[in-house]
């Protein structure tokens, strides 16, 4: 069963390496990195072999590395470049070194969530969100690998081990360069590769001293953060708008207020899952998310279950309440009238490319999973119209012609479209016009409430609901746990808690696809390991209004911030505690109540690194007033002890994202409590509702200038103008 889920999400979400001979490390020999013989691809390698590499590495895979780019560059800002990998294998990577005099003695390395290029970091523009640039002004030199290519067919290669003889080799470049002081390393990953650092951290000894895992997830994670929330979208479809209203500020509080008995049941039982409520507010772009990369691992995991069990054992809803799925459940045959290419697709817009700068990321790296490479189809226009239903996902099943018994995934229909998902091109060259067809979202359907009967231990609270007075499970039980196994394919080994080092996590509060208990989940485990010693090891910071992306920009800037600046002085911060014994802020308080993690208000007793922001207007949370009269905004920005200063707040009026009234660095003077007021005033020529954002940003240096390590956070308030 692992290497079917292996397969399908490769890498997506043991070796030990010694390295105290790094420490009496001879000088690497310049004549080591001169010899040249001809490798792969035709290019020119430099024999780099050396004595303290066949000493250091333990794994005899990457006995042989070589190097066959050895140069300085410009871009994104002057480093020398060095590219190679290990002969006899397809594992590559990427060294970013600064300059001597600019070099601190430690690396930072990402750990992307699926294997990807060893270059994809040279392919973001220069700018805040440019790990080259960030780690070069850390005083660092940067790596990544492509987590070992087509090798990664192995979990572990993909999981750690590429990474860790990466990081171990890219110690023997930079003694070379700087000198025979062993460099400190630090491993960071989101969403997939958080699994991944971790599984590195806990699997390895002597490789990194620290790490960074961001928007984890526990190993009951996948599928069931995306079943439960499916459900919710399939029952709520059309209540959101109300929900949503309730939640936003200056709402009545009362989520469930209009709501059924069944919406009711969904909307409590996705919640009390874990899911935040305040981030229904996307409920219209959101999707399925990383599912989509999950879902056929998943049917042939647990084939029994989709074909026959779901819709006909009693104890599973769709034999016990078939008419919950009466407007839902789409079986509809057609034929193929003709196959569209991605340019077609686009042209048409029923589907778009995947950005650039989404490549790799802890939110979108899922996108690229199976995706259909070449001319391969990504969308079929069938002959007849499909029903107009809320489709999230299901199967293209094939009829007749030379595919015949196949079926494809799709993620979307349109009219007489249906979009792929991943998917096999070997069925897909099959296809042509005429084929008879079925569009069948009958295991979308089951999956959604799949986790009810995956109950694991007690120590998952968030699956009470699930269990009787007794502790016992309330539905049918599958014969095993899923979540387990998909985590083991992206990690390798399941997360234990246990590493030597230092470690601070991050997680967000507004989290849709880790949920935030996840990681206080995994900061149960290093309790568990670690008991009194903890805080001397580990930290885990919350962000607020903050989702998966770990993109600078967010889809709505009016409720989300990105912690991209969170990530980065998380890096630093680990560097300071572990080289200089400088103690970083303090753990976030907080608390997980019915799934739910809950933050105090004040930024004091919250404490992490992110500022707080309370914004009122007139006084309140919502204003009424009317055409040209002016409304007071108040706001009262604090910053938790020794985290930084506020460098920036801006306004944004309308709605409309774009915070164009900034306010003047004069007003970020702090008063006696440490905290700063800020004051507006404004009114609308038009009726109608506004909600209002403050937007602001702290840095620990108090630097306004720098494009790093600025910690965001915001709030709103809603005026009603008649």
């Amino acid at each position: 069963m692992y290497r079917i889920i292996s397969t399908i999400l490769t890498g997506f979400f043991i070796v030990l390496f010694s390295f105290s001979a790094i420490l009496q490390a001879q000088n690497v020999s310049t004549q080591d990195f001169t010899d040249k013989r001809q490798g792969g691809g035709g290019m020119s390698q430099k024999k780099v072999v050396d004595a303290t590499w066949r000493e250091i590495n333990k794994d005899p895979l990457f006995a042989q590395p070589y190097i066959d780019v050895d140069e300085w560059r410009d871009t994104p800002v002057k480093h020398h470049y060095v590219h190679g990998g290990f002969s006899g294998t397809d594992t590559r990577f990427s060294f970013y070194f600064p300059e001597k005099k600019d070099y601190q003695g430690h690396f930072y390395q990402y750990i992307t969530p699926v294997p990807e290029s060893e270059n994809l970091s040279q392919e973001v523009a220069a700018g805040a969100e440019n790990k080259i640039t960030f780690s070069l002004d850390s005083g660092a030199y940067f790596v990544e690998t492509n987590e070992g290519g087509s090798d990664s067919n192995d979990t572990t290669i993909a999981a750690y081990r590429a990474n860790a003889a990466a990081a171990q080799y890219s110690r023997v470049v930079a003694m070379k360069m700087f000198g025979e002081k062993r460099p400190f390393g630090y491993a960071f990953g989101g969403s997939g590769g958080a699994y991944r650092t971790i599984g590195g951290i806990e699997n390895t000894e002597g490789v990194w001293d620290g790490a960074v895992p961001y928007v984890v997830g526990s190993q009951m994670a996948i599928p069931n953060v995306f079943t439960v929330r499916m459900h919710a979208m399939r029952i709520l479809e059309d209540k959101f708008p109300q929900i949503v209203d309730a939640l936003e500020p200056g709402g009545s509080g009362d989520m469930y207020a209009g709501l059924n008995t069944e919406e009711k049941a969904a909307l409590d039982e996705v919640t009390k899952m874990g899911f935040p409520p305040r981030s229904w507010y996307a409920y219209k772009t959101m999707g399925i998310h990383g599912f989509t990369a999950v879902y056929q691992g998943m049917v042939k995991a647990d084939e029994s279950y989709f074909t026959h069990d779901f819709w006909n054992v009693p104890g599973y809803l769709g034999a016990d309440h078939p008419e919950s799925f009466l407007k839902a459940r789409i079986q509809k045959v057609s034929k193929i009238k003709r196959a569209l290419s991605m340019d077609q697709a686009v042209k048409s817009g029923i589907t778009e490319p995947i950005p650039e700068n989404e490549r790799g990321t802890a939110d979108m790296a899922w996108k690229s999973v199976g995706g259909m490479a070449g001319n391969m189809p990504v969308a079929f226009e069938l002959e007849d119209e499909l029903p107009a239903v809320g489709f999230l996902g299901g199967d293209l099943r094939i009829r007749s012609g030379e595919a015949a018994g196949e079926a494809l995934q799709l993620k979307a229909i349109a009219g007489k479209n249906v979009i792929l998902g991943p998917g096999n091109p070997n069925v897909l060259v099959k296809i042509k016009p005429g084929d008879e067809v079925q569009v069948d979202n009958s295991n979308f359907l089951a999956a959604q409430t799949y986790h009810r009967h995956q109950v694991p231990g007690k120590e998952y609270k968030v699956w009470d609901q699930f269990r009787d007075a007794a502790g016992n499970p309330l539905y049918p039980q599958r014969s095993r746990l899923l979540g387990p196994s998909f985590t083991k394919a992206a990690a390798g080994v399941l997360p234990t808690g246990k590493f030597k080092g230092k470690m601070i996590v991050l997680a967000s509060l507004w989290d849709r696809e880790a949920f935030p208990w996840n990681a206080d989940w995994y900061r149960d485990r290093v309790q568990e390991n670690l008991g009194d010693q903890t805080n001397d090891h580990f930290r885990l910071w919350y962000t607020d209004h903050a989702e998966h992306s770990d993109l600078l920009k967010q889809e709505d800037p009016t409720h989300i911030v990105g912690y991209l600046g969170d990530l980065q002085q998380a890096l630093r911060d680990l560097s300071g505690w572990t080289e200089h014994g400088i103690t970083p802020p303090a753990t976030t308080n907080y608390k997980v109540v019915d799934g739910q993690v809950i933050v105090p208000a004040a930024a004091n007793e919250r404490k992490g690194i992110q500022p707080v922001v309370d914004l009122k207007a007139n006084g309140s949370k919502r204003a009424d007033t009317s055409v040209g009269e002016a409304i007071t905004f108040t706001a009262v920005i604090e910053v938790p002890p020794n985290s930084g200063k506020i460098v920036s707040a801006e306004w944004d009026f309308d709605g409309s994202g774009n915070f164009s009234d900034k306010v003047n660095s004069s007003a970020f003077k702090a008063d006696h409590s440490g905290s700063v007021t800020i004051h507006a005033s404004h009114s609308y020529t038009k009726p109608g509702t506004y909600f209002v954002t403050l937007h602001v940003a702290s840095q620990r240096d108090g630097d306004s200038k720098t494009p790093f390590a600025k910690i965001q956070n915001l709030d709103r308030v809603r005026v009603v103008v008649k």
